[in-house]
């Protein structure tokens, strides 16, 4: 008997489970419990059969910081103990600021919900940022505009926000409100698993609340944005998974006010589509877009097709990931990586 024919096999399917994970599996496998990372904290991991949650046994070797919420985990039914990751189809990570390893965010999601709100947060800039993150992961991206009840340039908010990236959606909710649910239920079926990702006080955890229908003595904290500078406080502290009402999965994580781009190889392509198309009719197979003659991106600047702010911003995108994302070097099978650092 495999795993996939279990009895639990249903409700592991509404947890995600599918053919992609099934096909991991070999023949002495078969006794073992396919579980969800729910919780990853320094020195402990739980995880989630779609019903019951276990504290995991992990081994001497194991290192909490290799496992992300949403992970496919493989268990030994009568310890706990965390035998081995599965692969991911998806994961959202990030290198902080000076750091050698990843941050791990979120995995297996396939959806991102970017959730900023329409009032000073909103920060077109920003939202490339999360855009590429979502984009190189392979994730969906869907513009979360929050707040909507609170202003009265809801269409400017929307207009401005779909403008960043091709056929990208974007919706609006009142996170408080029921409705917010209704919106955002295309996404949150049986089966699927949501991220949301933003900076403090933008709503998240009470766009949380509302997706899984928390009561109040469940309900994750929730904090406002200042008054003075639209900046949000901190309430969430890490990442946890939760049911959604409608039979998904939502993965919180904690406000990221900087988000720092490196190691990306289709991330920007994908953002700045239109530049990308444009760069194939430059004279210069290496040119630059920023002074050589015969550069077909600067000449529909020219023309106005390009956003000439976007170029900029792609320019200044492109010099980060090359500086942020660390490089192999040396003859081959000697390299070693070089830590990453600005490279002329």
């Amino acid at each position: 008997m495999t795993i996939a024919s279990e009895p639990q096999s249903d409700r592991l399917t509404a947890l995600g489970w599918t053919s992609f994970y099934v096909d991991q599996l070999s023949d002495d496998e078969a006794g073992l419990v396919p579980m969800r990372v729910a919780t990853v904290h320094r020195s402990r991991m739980t995880a989630t059969t779609g019903r019951d949650s276990t504290r995991l046994v992990l081994g001497h070797n194991v290192r909490t910081t290799d496992f992300a919420v949403g992970d496919w985990v493989l268990v030994e039914p009568d310890t706990s103990l965390l035998v081995r990751r599965l692969d991911r189809h998806s994961l959202l990570q990030r290198r902080t600021e000076g750091g050698r390893d990843h941050q791990l965010i979120a995995a297996n999601v396939d959806t991102l919900f970017i959730v900023t709100s329409c009032n000073d947060d909103f920060n077109p800039a920003r939202l490339e940022r999360y855009l590429a993150l979502s984009n190189e992961a392979g994730t969906t991206p869907v513009i979360v505009l929050t707040k909507a009840d609170q202003t009265t340039e809801l269409d400017r908010y929307k207009t401005e926000a779909a403008a960043i990236q091709r056929d990208l959606t974007v919706v609006t909710v009142n996170g408080k409100s029921p409705d917010a649910a209704k919106v955002l239920a295309p996404w949150c079926g049986a089966g699927q698993t949501v991220a949301l990702i933003g900076s403090s006080g933008v709503g998240k955890s009470t766009l949380l609340n509302t997706l899984a229908d928390k009561a109040p003595d469940e309900a994750q904290a929730t904090g406002g944005i200042r008054e003075s500078d639209a900046k949000g406080r901190h309430t969430t502290t890490s990442r946890s998974l939760h049911a959604i009402e409608g039979g998904g999965w939502v993965i919180d994580t904690p406000g990221m006010r900087t988000l720092h781009v490196s190691d990306l190889s289709v991330g920007l392509d994908v953002l700045f589509a239109e530049i990308v198309e444009q760069a194939d009719n430059c004279r210069f197979r290496n040119c630059t877009h920023a002074h050589e003659p015969g550069c077909a991106v600067q000449a529909a600047v020219a023309r106005g097709e390009i956003d000439a702010a976007r170029l900029d911003r792609w320019h200044k995108l492109q010099d980060e990931n090359r500086s942020n994302t660390p490089v192999q070097t040396g003859p081959r099978g000697k390299k070693v990586t070089k830590p990453s650092g600005r490279r002329r």
